[in-house]
Parts: C-alpha cells; sequence; structure tokens
C-alpha cells in the first residue's frame, strides 16, 4: 500500500456509513486489542473553538515536557495534520502501516457481517494505535461531531472534558434545539472527571450544570467579567483572567480571548490533578500556540486572512474582529461554502462590510456550493460580487483589484483555504 493508496482506502470507508452510533469503532477497536484504554485524554467538544483551545493546552503541555498527541478535524494543509505528536504531522510510512492493520481489522468485520467503520472512525483507531506507540503521556482529542456519539467517545480515561462554544450545527445530526445540541455536546462528560466550559447560552449552560451534576463531575465555567486588560491585535492580543495577569497570545480574531481564557481554565483543571504546569511554562505555551486556518495573516501588504467562518456563530465573531482591527479599511472576499451550512446567515452578517466579493465552489467536495448559486445569495445583500471558476481564479482577480492598503479575507469552508494560502503566496 502506498500513501496515496492509503488515503484513497480511508476515504472510500464512507461508503459504510450507517447509523450515527458507537459500536463500529468499538468492535474495530476491541480486534486492535483497545489501544484507547492505554491512553490519557484531554477530551474536547463544542461547536467554534475547539481547534483554538486544543493548540492552547497541547502547547502548554509540550512546553512542560509532556509528550503530548493531537487529534483534529478537519484538516486544511496536510492529511497528516490530523495525527500529531509534539506538533510532528504523523510520517507516511507509520500511516500506510497503520492503515493496514486497521485494514485488515475492518476486513475482518465485514466477514463477520458487522458494521465496518467509516473514514473518521478508521482514522481515530489509527490515531490511537499511533499514540499507544509513541508512549503519549497525555492526548488533547478533538470531536469530530457532536459528543455522545461521536468516534473519539469511546474513551474511558478522560482526565478533563473541554466545552467550547455551542451553537446551533449539524442540526439533522445533533437535535433541532440549542438545549439538544448540548446534551449531545455533554455526553463526553465521563463520571467523576473535571469539566471546563465556555460561558454558554442559558440553554446549553443549564444542559451542561444537569449532565455535570449526574456524572458527578466537578464543573468550572468562564467567567467573562474577570477577562479584563484586553488589547485587541492581527500579530499579538493580551489580556488578563483571574489569577493570569498581562498573558500573551498570537492567535488573532477577537474570539481567541475567551478561547485562551477556557484554555487556562483547563490548566488549572490539570494543575489540580498534579500535571506540572509553571506560570513560565504556561506564559510560554500560550504565546507559542498556533492554528493556522483560524483567522490566520498568511500575507501583507495586502493583509489577507484566511479564516474557517462557515456557520453563523463564527461568521458572528469573524465581523467583530474585522470591525475591529480593520475599521475603516476596504474589505476584498473570496467565499466558498458547503450547501448544507446555514450560508444565507452567514452572508447576512458579513457581506454588508466587504467592498467587493468573489465566490468560489469549494473543490472535490459534492457538499460545495457552485459559486454562481452563492454569488445569486450574496447578491442580495451586497451586488458587488462574482463568480469565479477556480479558487486560483479567484485569487487572481482579487490581487488584480487591490492595494497594499487594503485587506483580503479568505473564509467559509476550511477546505479550500490552503489552495487560497498556496496560491497567494507562489
Amino acid at each position: 500500500m502506498t500513501y496515496e493508496e492509503a488515503k484513497t482506502y480511508l476515504a472510500d470507508c464512507n461508503q459504510y456509513s450507517g447509523e450515527f452510533s458507537v459500536e463500529p469503532i468499538r468492535n474495530l477497536l476491541s480486534l486492535l486489542g483497545n489501544p484507547q484504554d492505554q491512553l490519557t485524554f484531554v477530551h474536547i467538544a463544542g461547536t467554534n473553538g475547539k481547534g483554538s483551545v486544543l493548540a492552547y493546552v497541547s502547547t502548554v503541555l509540550k512546553e512542560a515536557g509532556y509528550k503530548v498527541g493531537r487529534y483534529i478535524s478537519p484538516t486544511i494543509f496536510s492529511y497528516r495534520e490530523r495525527i500529531q505528536v509534539n506538533e510532528s504531522y504523523i510520517s507516511r510510512e507509520d500511516l500506510i502501516r497503520l492503515t493496514e492493520k486497521v485494514k485488515a481489522a475492518g476486513d475482518q468485520l465485514l466477514a463477520e457481517g458487522r458494521q465496518h467503520p467509516t473514514m473518521f472512525e478508521m482514522e481515530t483507531a489509527i490515531a490511537f494505535l499511533y499514540f499507544v506507540e509513541q508512549n503519549c503521556d497525555l492526548v488533547v482529542l478533538e470531536v469530530g461531531m457532536g459528543g455522545r456519539l461521536d468516534a473519539t467517545n469511546v474513551i474511558r480515561n478522560t482526565t478533563v472534558a473541554v466545552l467550547a462554544s455551542i451553537s446551533m450545527d449539524h442540526m439533522g445530526f445533533l437535535g433541532n434545539t440549542l438545549g439538544e445540541i448540548a446534551k449531545n455536546k455533554a455526553g463526553i462528560i465521563k463520571p467523576g472527571t473535571l469539566v471546563v466550559s465556555a460561558k454558554q447560552e442559558p440553554e446549553a449552560e443549564e444542559v451542561v450544570k444537569k449532565v455535570s451534576e449526574e456524572k458527578h463531575a466537578t464543573l468550572s465555567i468562564v467567567n467573562p467579567e474577570e477577562i479584563k486588560d484586553v488589547h485587541y491585535g492581527y500579530e499579538t492580543q493580551r489580556f488578563s483572567y483571574k489569577n493570569w495577569k498581562d498573558i500573551e497570545i498570537s492567535l488573532a480574531g477577537t474570539y481567541q480571548i475567551k478561547n485562551a481564557a477556557l484554555a487556562l481554565e483547563a490548566v488549572e483543571a490539570l494543575r489540580s490533578l498534579g500535571y506540572q504546569l509553571s506560570e513560565e511554562t504556561v506564559r510560554k505555551g500560550m504565546k507559542e500556540a498556533t492554528w493556522r486556518g483560524r483567522f490566520s495573516v498568511i500575507h501583507k501588504d495586502p493583509v489577507v486572512v484566511i479564516d474557517g467562518a462557515h456557520n453563523p456563530a463564527a461568521a458572528t465573531v469573524l465581523k467583530e474582529s474585522l470591525e475591529t482591527y480593520f475599521k475603516g479599511k476596504n474589505l476584498y472576499y473570496i467565499f466558498g461554502v458547503f450547501a448544507d451550512k446555514d450560508y444565507e446567515k452567514v452572508i447576512e452578517l458579513t457581506a454588508p462590510l466587504a467592498k467587493q466579493i468573489v465566490t468560489v465552489q469549494t473543490p472535490n467536495n459534492p457538499r460545495a456550493l457552485p459559486a454562481e448559486e452563492l454569488k445569486k445569495a450574496v447578491e442580495k445583500v451586497n451586488p458587488n460580487v462574482k463568480a469565479a471558476k477556480s479558487v486560483a481564479e479567484a485569487v487572481e482577480e482579487v490581487k488584480a483589484m487591490t492595494t497594499k492598503d487594503d485587506v483580503v479575507i479568505v473564509f467559509g469552508s476550511l477546505s479550500f483555504l490552503s489552495l487560497a494560502d498556496e496560491a497567494w503566496n507562489r
């Protein structure tokens, strides 16, 4: 099996998707010796902010000398990005070898007439096997979708469960109300564990508190009123939270202050469990944390930002960041979304700020909304819009329109951001 064959095989596993259930991955992991039971986890769920919190927490732990596994999705710049140890991607050779191992187990399940796991379930099993081989001290694990029935929720050894901001998303799978979605995401809470949560909407917060009580889990919630002395900037930002004074972060976006405060709550929880995280280590880890593709500046003169704002909650904070950092500047958008997202609300929030918008269709994805269709939706809010035939064409068009004093925002689906990055900087 080559690297490309391994990726193709894993992608083909989505043909087996059936009922939303953890049973297929439980069966798969059982055949593989249950590697997840040899690992310890920080488990992160939520709608927006999961990845950023993962970046802060895992970088702090790495700076403290721990060997830290990272499991993230979706990925932007490399397929291997999803499985990392101390921020180094899994090698092609290890991915091939472990794919062959999980394939053998998947084939056995089929031969026994049992449900074959999906791509994400197979990838999750590969990650667990790899983290065991690498002797990780701790794995910071991002939920794929939801929580209760997500493939990652087969784990037992959760040290800290983290709930980032919860909003309406994946309604067809997770529920039709904020309370139902919160209950699904709070499904990662294990009995007796420590739980830290972002400040949620009242309906979601009530559910998080109730589930924590039922599981006899100790809950800490970020108190936004204790976030003080905030200094915004798209290159560095500073803030104080509780006893943490003048914390510096390099992740941009006004919302990152709240994500960083949630990460500090997780750090405090880990400290209470005996993890050796000195103040110096925490400060360095928070500053060094990176999370490319989430309000990331990829070019200057003009400033070009890529951001994965693909739902209304993310679009709200994108709008807030644009108004904070780039007031009075001419804004140019390159915008592409999936058809199953609430893109009309995203347009309503963001389109009025733009001088010109170029729409694109995310390539090689059946869920992508055609550029022309997206253009028609944008026109209802901002008439200054045109559709491009490709991401590369959109980049060239925007380059021709802008001067060094303008600002370009490439946003929407995460899946085309790497193409835009590549096209802009080549």
